[in-house]
């Protein structure tokens, strides 16, 4: 196996690292809201916390094009390690809201990071593949953080799964420390890996010597083109890993291990919309559609597939509202691996990690706005109405997407003098 599929490999587990110490407190939530006595509008600013960290991903992603990726993510993943087993110490909502602020900085890297890895040591044509196998990641984390709490709540309590989880995450940093290396300095790349990769990119998304252009970057209708779609369709992701436990257990009447059973399910439905958003791409494309084209193809398919969403709070059955988030699930990621991975295709190697990461802080301010608003009108209007919006939102954002995105001009190389 090339080395670049044991990079992304390797990715691919930070990223499920990532997304389980971020899943850990929707899963627990009711627990630890019972234990200290946390309202539901106070969880919604434990959940806020994360969001408003998080949102600082322009600087993380900026900090990352700055310094490399091989510093940059080993010190953010040891950061985020130590919080969360912070995140056992908390004493009430207030201390977990902070701890959750500062996880979400410390977790704002795992985007820009592997957009970063993407843009650096895969071709063209593998770019979209390679977004899904690391996206599995995320879906991964989220499915294994239930049984994380259910086995630390048999064994010690809710706490426990926060300290197996940080030091599984300072593992990781040192691992990646160790082994990652850019295609140039890598000790076992081979010559022909090497020009693989580099012919199969665009020259026009070649790294310059420049700083990433926050202003110019800012007034690129490319950039909104993917930041406002990631603002409407993130608040999903956001309900299933920091809503729908306490949803299943108020609503559905679900106990801890009916959770554990049925909760991880809409993530395992998630791990195949990250390899069905990529492989309609792929499918497209081989009809004639162009690369930008065929994503926007992908999104478009996912956002009619979202509309089931709107169904989940309207059904009796316990079982079909699981299978309702299930399909949310995979037509989430369906469309979000395709609109993630679409900054590798339109922006240079040393902008790409900024301008993900400015995307970020717009899907994470669509996920606080969302959150808030569950957590003030939750118990007087109930879920049915959140549903409902998260079945449409997504049309909105494939319509954004259509509007403002253009492929960039190749660049022609210079004549040789």
């Amino acid at each position: 196996m090339k080395i670049r599929w044991w990079i992304i490999g390797l990715v691919m587990i930070g990223t499920i690292l990532n997304y389980l110490t971020r899943s850990i407190m929707g899963v627990a939530a009711p627990t630890a809201m019972t234990e200290l006595h946390i309202s539901t509008e106070q969880y919604s600013w434990i959940t806020g916390g994360f969001q408003l960290g998080i949102m600082l991903q322009p600087i993380a992603g900026y900090i990352l094009d700055m310094i490399g990726l091989k510093t940059g993510l080993a010190l953010f993943a040891a950061a985020w390690g130590v919080i969360t087993m912070a995140h056992g110490l908390a004493t009430g909502w207030v201390s977990l809201a902070g701890l959750r602020a500062l996880l979400g900085f410390a977790e704002g890297t795992a985007h820009p990071g592997a957009l970063k890895v993407i843009s650096e040591w895969f071709p063209a044509r593998e770019r979209g593949f390679a977004g899904g196998v690391y996206n599995i990641g995320a879906s991964l984390g989220s499915v294994l953080a239930p049984l994380l709490v259910a086995g630390a709540v048999m064994v010690w309590d809710w706490r426990g799964a926060f300290i197996v989880a940080g030091v599984l995450a300072l593992i990781w940093a040192a691992c990646w420390r160790r082994l990652y290396h850019s295609p140039e300095t890598h000790p076992t790349v081979s010559s022909e890996e090497k020009a693989e990769i580099i012919e199969g990119q665009e020259s026009y998304l070649r790294a310059t010597e420049d700083k990433p252009p926050l202003r110019t970057l800012l007034m690129r209708r490319n950039l909104w083109g993917i930041a406002l779609p990631r603002f409407l369709a993130d608040p999903v992701w956001g309900t299933l890993t920091l809503w729908m436990p306490l949803y299943l257990t108020t609503v559905r009447h679900f106990d801890l291990g009916q959770i554990a059973m049925f909760a991880g399910l809409p993530f395992i439905a998630a791990d195949l919309g990250c390899l069905f958003g990529p492989a309609v791409v792929l499918w497209l494309q081989r009809r004639g559609i162009s690369l930008i084209n065929a994503r926007r193809g992908a999104y478009t398919l996912g956002a009619v597939l979202m509309t089931g969403m709107m169904f989940v709070g309207q059904v009796e059955s316990a079982a079909a509202a699981v299978a309702l988030l299930c399909l949310g699930g995979f037509a989430h990621q369906t469309l979000s691996v395709t609109c993630i991975t679409m900054a590798s295709d339109l922006f240079p190697r040393n902008e790409v990690g900024t301008a993900a990461g400015i995307a970020g802080t717009m899907a994470n301010l669509g996920v606080l706005i969302f959150s808030l608003a569950m957590g003030h009108f939750v118990e007087t209007i109930g879920y049915g109405p959140f549903f409902v919006a998260l079945g449409i939102l997504d049309l909105f954002a494939a319509a954004v997407m259509w509007i403002l995105v253009r492929a960039p001009e190749p660049q022609k190389d210079p004549e040789p003098a």
